[in-house]
């Protein structure tokens, strides 16, 4: 456990650094890295890294949070499919000065309580779900139909790669803006 934390950190800055040389999202390269550096990540090992990722593309505005002190919360809704490869990946990670935190909850959150929603394969009633959510939450599932029903980014599996499509009109909505470069690794964009 302590190899793969050692891992991913490592993978982290390297990706950094080569992304500032070629000039790419560095979101790209930590990906290959991982998959290249590990035999196999699983599909939630890598849906982890990209929810970590999502955070350092999108800007949330200040009325998302509690408070100036309140931290950076990823929920994930119903069942967690991630086991301990959400906890791992956001170890010791902040966001603008935030703390990331993890949160596993049942029901909606409350106000300002998340700031990213992932919403797993356990919730079949995301378009119920979608609507009761304020703003400032970027909602991420993996149903399809997932974007239709009003979320923001909807994982997919292309052959047996992580892929993620976005919708444009939802995170204006929910009050988020997107990185550019987000949107160019996208496999799809709804605008």
């Amino acid at each position: 456990m302590e190899q793969v934390k050692r891992d991913l950190r490592i993978c982290r800055r390297m990706a950094s650094r080569l992304a500032r040389r070629l000039r790419v999202p560095a979101i790209v390269l930590l990906l290959a890295i991982v998959a290249a550096a590990q035999p196999g990540p699983s599909e939630y090992q890598v849906k982890a890294a990209f929810l970590l990722h999502f955070t350092k593309f999108v800007e949330w505005p200040p009325s998302a949070f509690a408070g100036a002190a309140a931290p950076f919360a990823i929920c994930v809704l119903g069942d967690d499919p991630f086991g301990s490869a959400l906890d791992q990946v956001v170890e010791g990670e902040t966001v603008d000065g935030r703390k990331v935190t993890i949160q596993r909850i049942k029901r909606i959150p409350e106000p300002k309580s998340c700031q990213i929603l992932f919403i797993g394969k356990s919730e079949k009633t995301a378009a119920e779900i979608l609507p009761a959510v304020g703003p400032g939450v970027l909602t991420v599932g993996e149903h399809p139909g997932f974007l239709r029903d009003g979320g923001i980014i909807e994982f997919a599996l292309d052959g047996h790669h992580v892929r993620f499509d976005i919708n444009m009109r939802a995170a204006s909505q929910a009050g988020l803006t997107m990185s550019a470069r987000l949107l160019k690794v996208a496999r799809m964009v709804q605008r």
